[in-house]
C-alpha cells in the first residue's frame, strides 16, 4: 500500500532512529519520562492559526502564524485580525494587494471565520489539545534535561521581550520523521477523545465524530508553564505557555517577588515598580516585612540551577512540562468544534486603513461617510 492509498488512520509515521549524541541523550530522557509519568491528564483546547501557501508545491505541511495558546476560537481569529491588516498597513505592495488583505480583515470584523484564503495563502484557526504527563500521585511532569535552556540565564526585567516565543517559525508537517517514543506516543494518542459524565453530551459527540474525520495527531514541542497548588487541592495553572523552562521560572521569580506581594496587600498595587519582595519599602511592619522575605528567598531558589519547583506560603509553584497535540484529517489540521465557546464575539479592533495606506484615527472601520 502506497502513502497515497493509506487512510488518514493508516498514514505511516517515519521513525528515524537517535545516531547523534543529542538526540540518542533526548530519546533516553523521553525513555526515563515514559516510565515515571504513566498517565497523561488533558487540560482543553488551545486555538491558533496555521497558513499554507499556495505555491508550496503540494504536500501536507503548514504553518504556525499565530501561537496555538489562546483559550478560544475568537482568540485566535483576533490575532489573525491584527495580524492581516499590519500586514496591509507595512508589507502590501499594492493597492490590490491591501484590498485583498482588507476584505479579509472585514470579514473577520463581523463572521466567525475559521478559514479564508488571501493572496494564495490559506489561513486556518486550529484546534490542539492540550494534556500533561502525570506521575502515580498525580505529578505533573517537569522539564527534562534535554529540553532547551539558554546557556545563560537571563534573569533582567526586559529579558522576556528578547526571548522566543511559543510555536516561532513552527512548521507542521506529518510526514516528518519522529524518534521512536515520539511515533510511539503519535500512534497512541489516535484514539483520544472525551469520555465521563463530567463533558456536555455535544462536547463528547464532536470529540467522537473527530476521531473519525481526524484520526491522524501531530505532537506539537513541548512548552511549559506555571502550576500551583494549595494543600492538597488539585493542580492548577498559574502562567500562560512559554517557550522555554527558564521563561516560565523567570515569569514565576516575577510573580513571586511583584505581583502576588501586591494580590495579597503587602505592597501597594499604587507602589513604585522597583519595590518587591527583595527590594521593599522602608519602614514597614514585621510581619509584611517576613512574608515578603519567604516570597523572596522561595524566588532566589530558582536561580539556583535549574529549579523546579519552591514553596512559599503553603502554597507549592511548579514549573510544568505541557504537551499539545493536533488532529489532522485528510484537508489538513482540525479546525475549532461546534461545540467550543468563545468568551466574545467579533469586532472591529484597529482604525479603519485606505487602500493607499492610510490610517484614519478619527474614523472607525465601519464609517465611510467622513472623507
Amino acid at each position: 500500500m502506497t502513502d497515497e492509498d493509506a487512510g488518514p488512520g493508516e498514514w505511516p509515521v517515519v521513525v528515524r532512529v537517535p545516531v547523534e549524541p543529542v538526540e540518542a541523550a533526548m530519546e533516553a530522557d523521553a525513555l526515563d519520562a515514559a516510565a515515571r509519568y504513566s498517565a497523561l491528564a488533558v487540560r482543553g483546547p488551545l486555538f491558533g492559526v496555521a497558513a499554507q501557501a499556495r505555491d508550496q508545491g503540494g504536500g501536507r505541511r503548514w504553518r504556525v502564524v499565530v501561537e496555538v495558546t489562546h483559550g478560544c476560537p475568537q482568540q485566535a481569529r483576533d490575532a489573525l485580525n491584527s495580524l492581516l491588516w499590519f500586514r496591509a498597513k507595512d508589507e502590501a505592495k499594492s493597492p490590490r494587494e491591501r484590498r485583498a488583505l482588507l476584505a479579509a480583515v472585514a470579514r473577520l470584523e463581523t463572521e466567525d471565520v475559521d478559514e479564508l484564503t488571501v493572496l494564495g495563502t490559506r489561513y486556518r484557526v486550529v484546534r490542539a489539545e492540550e494534556y500533561a504527563a502525570v506521575d502515580e500521585h498525580g505529578g505533573i511532569e517537569t522539564p527534562r534535561p534535554t529540553d532547551p535552556e539558554p546557556l545563560t540565564p537571563d534573569w533582567s526585567p526586559g529579558a522576556g521581550a528578547r526571548s522566543p516565543r511559543v510555536d516561532d517559525g513552527l512548521v507542521l508537517d506529518p510526514d516528518a520523521p519522529l524518534y521512536p517514543l515520539q511515533a510511539a506516543e503519535r500512534v497512541a494518542l489516535r484514539p483520544l477523545a472525551y469520555s465521563g459524565s463530567g463533558f456536555p453530551a455535544p462536547v463528547l459527540a464532536d470529540s467522537a465524530r473527530a476521531v473519525e474525520s481526524h484520526p491522524d495527531v501531530l505532537l506539537m514541542p513541548a512548552a511549559f508553564l506555571i502550576v500551583e497548588r494549595t494543600g492538597n487541592g488539585p493542580w492548577s495553572p498559574g502562567s500562560g505557555l512559554q517557550a522555554t523552562a527558564h521563561d516560565a521560572r523567570r515569569t514565576l521569580d516575577f510573580a513571586l517577588t511583584w505581583m502576588e506581594p501586591r494580590t495579597r496587600g503587602l505592597i501597594p498595587y499604587d507602589a513604585d515598580r522597583t519595590i518587591d519582595a527583595r527590594h521593599p519599602a522602608a519602614g514597614i511592619p514585621e510581619t509584611a516585612a517576613a512574608k515578603l522575605k519567604e516570597f523572596a528567598e522561595a524566588a532566589d531558589r530558582l536561580r539556583v540551577g535549574r529549579c523546579d519547583q519552591v514553596e512559599a506560603h503553603g502554597t507549592v509553584y511548579r514549573i510544568a512540562r505541557s504537551r499539545r497535540l493536533l488532529r489532522w484529517g485528510p484537508d489538513g489540521p482540525e479546525s475549532p468544534r461546534p461545540s467550543d465557546t468563545s468568551t466574545h464575539t467579533p469586532a472591529v479592533l484597529h482604525p479603519r486603513l485606505d487602500e493607499d495606506g492610510t490610517v484614519r484615527f478619527d474614523q472607525s472601520a465601519g464609517d465611510d461617510s467622513a472623507q
